[in-house]
């Protein structure tokens, strides 16, 4: 991770919130690496974060030391939002960056009272509170509804870069809700109808929109 000052492009993001208008002294911008993890499951959490750009794959980890993965968060959205309305400032799941990811972070020692009483801001951390509360019950609908090709077509569609598919497949089959056999057979099936092309490391996608068409329909 690297730190940076805060740009033009930076407080303009800010605006959207309603927190331009704050002291920003402490505010830093954050810089992670693919593969870097920005938060980890159980690890207190020290600040509020604003996405800017790239791509984090949000998990959980079971007992049984699996993870389930959540949602994505592509280029927008807030971080902690959770722990900062619930006062429990630890972390709730793990984030890993996918692609390269920036983001804006405002500790919440120094700005917490300042948010929590900021209207425009609490308006706007309610609006995506409620998103993940609906996308949250989509994951039961595709869970439930579609066939475990449709699932994995829309799981290697959120989770590749530059078109390269290289998720660890214990995660994706944890993921998918299906066995490692059964996702793995499909995998095999997608190669061989020309949609997928298996590399040393991970999977080309070589037919995007034939990929789009089998995924599942809320994508």
């Amino acid at each position: 991770m690297q730190k940076s000052p805060l740009k033009k492009e930076h407080l303009n993001k800010l605006t959207e919130y309603g927190i331009n208008n704050m002291a920003l002294d402490a505010c830093t911008c954050l810089h992670f690496k693919a593969g870097e993890t920005i938060l980890q499951e159980g690890m207190p959490i020290t600040q509020l974060m604003i996405v800017i750009t790239g791509k984090a794959k949000v998990c959980s980890t079971g007992k049984n030391g699996k993870d389930l993965v959540l949602c994505y968060y592509i280029s927008d959205g807030i971080i902690g939002d959770i722990e900062l309305m619930t006062n429990t400032y630890v972390a709730a799941t793990n984030m890993i960056a996918i692609t390269d990811f920036e983001c804006i972070a405002l500790p919440y020692q120094k700005y917490v009272i300042e948010l929590k009483s900021n209207l425009a801001f609490l308006n706007r951390i309610g609006s995506e509170l409620s998103a993940k509360l609906l996308r949250s019950s989509k994951n039961y609908v595709y869970t439930a509804l579609y066939s475990g090709e449709e699932r994995l077509c829309s799981y290697i569609l959120q989770t590749s870069h530059d078109d390269i598919f290289d998720d660890i497949l214990t995660d994706v089959s944890c993921s998918t809700g299906m066995s490692y056999r059964h996702m793995f057979r499909l995998l095999n099936q997608l190669c061989n109808d020309g949609l997928l092309n298996k590399r040393d490391k991970g999977y080309l996608i070589v037919d995007r929109d034939e990929l789009i068409r089998r995924a599942a329909e809320f994508l």
